[in-house]
């Protein structure tokens, strides 16, 4: 049940006169606490209703995760609860202003680890009892999709694009809570692929690479490497739609390093010395798949008119949009396509309690998903995303041609 705002919580100037004079009294800005705990970081911010950040505050389980090989949900979910209390105390303390002050409390509920879930919702709800405030369930995917409109006056409609390590879907926004799918990742994820790959190389051994994530040492050997040390065709090519699947591109990068392991007479778990090539022409491999996909979903939406007349914007977010490399082939991608590409900055890409709060603020402004009785509110580690219109987008079976800049 959506809550009905009072008058107090609408942003206006109070006039009162007093020996003929006018005298401004108070701007009533309304502010909202976001936690997220979907997956291995636990982020808390508060943000004003004019895109203000007050208070922000984030704590990353990745060194953890990277001694075990990989997120351990259980694991996950004992840090989040070790560090929560203490991240939301410093987004507060930070902004000046205490939870008295808050209009809403907005905490990521869906999609995400269950378990990470659990933390961040159980938390909030007893914040929202508390302090008797309302709560405002956040879709972390269209929290992520939104985050642009924090920091660029981005209009609806707009094409997103969200690659991370759980994700990868392409999207058209029309509104705070009204999206259209237009394809995702039918097996895994562009950052899951980068990071097993990354592991297969044993990177973490590599003198560079040590204190890195999967996907930031394949990006960084490939500075080093020759994108064209192996041509890989980009998957799905004979699939005339906007889904996406990684899972096959990998398994060719496993075989590849087994063979080199063979041709160089190591065992696996050693470096190769072809490290850096092969970190190369998987990113590339990537890269190539995310942007025929794109370009197909570009031409989709303005067959069917679905960006406006004017011109248009791709969205990139997600951990992945962090990659500079494929950030880069995505604008030769919008640069030839008379389209304008937006990525937030990489600590905006990646999870954290602003862009929940962002979120928490948007859906205020329309009443929209706003709950004062949370009786029947419950985490999701599954959720849909939007009205699926993937079927339309095969339908119409739009041929690519060939790109100038994606060579």
């Amino acid at each position: 049940m959506n809550i009905k705002l009072s008058n107090f919580y609408k942003t206006s100037w109070t006039l009162c006169k007093q020996n003929n004079s006018v005298r401004s009294v108070v701007n009533y800005q309304r502010k909202v606490l976001g936690i997220e705990t979907s997956c291995d970081d636990t982020g808390a911010a508060i943000v004003d209703e004019n895109g203000k950040i007050l208070g922000e505050a984030l704590v990353s389980q990745k060194e953890v995760h990277l001694k075990t090989g990989g997120i351990i949900p259980s694991v996950a979910q004992q840090l989040h609860k070790d560090n929560i209390d203490r991240v939301v105390n410093e987004a507060i303390l930070s902004s000046g202003i205490s939870l008295h002050d808050v209009s809403a409390i907005a905490t990521t509920v869906k999609p995400g680890l269950a378990l990470s879930l659990g933390v961040g919702l159980s938390y909030s709800l007893n914040l929202v009892k508390r302090y008797n405030k309302p709560f405002i369930p956040i879709h972390h995917m269209e929290a992520h999709a939104l985050t642009v409109r924090l920091l660029h006056q981005v209009e609806f409609p707009f094409l997103v694009l969200l690659i991370s390590g759980g994700h990868c879907l392409l999207s058209v926004a029309n509104g705070i809570s009204d999206f259209l799918l237009l394809g995702q990742s039918l097996d895994e994820s562009p950052g899951e692929a980068l990071d097993k790959v990354a592991r297969r190389l044993s990177l973490l051994k590599h003198p560079e690479c040590s204190s890195m994530s999967g996907g930031q040492s394949i990006e960084h050997l490939a500075h080093f490497g020759d994108k064209r040390f192996i041509k890989h065709s980009p998957p799905m090519a004979h699939y005339q739609d906007c889904n996406f699947s990684f899972s096959g591109l990998r398994n060719y990068y496993d075989r590849l390093i087994q063979k080199m392991e063979v041709k160089e007479g190591i065992q696996k778990g050693e470096l190769l010395s072809c490290a850096a090539d092969i970190a190369a022409s998987c990113q590339h491999s990537v890269a190539h798949h995310l942007v025929k996909r794109t370009q197909r979903a570009i031409l989709f939406c303005k067959q069917e008119k679905l960006l406006g007349a004017t011109k248009a914007s791709l969205v990139v977010s997600g951990g992945v949009a962090c990659n500079e490399y494929i950030r880069k082939i995505l604008k030769n991608l919008t640069d030839e396509m008379d389209m304008s590409l937006l990525c937030p900055p990489p600590h905006f890409c990646t999870d954290n309690g602003v862009m929940i709060a962002w979120n928490g603020i948007e859906k205020l402004r329309t009443g929209a998903g706003v709950l004062e009785n949370t009786d029947d509110i419950c985490y999701e580690p599954r959720a849909l995303f939007g009205t699926d219109i993937s079927q339309q987008v095969r339908k119409a079976a739009i041929k690519l041609p060939s790109l100038k800049n994606m060579k």
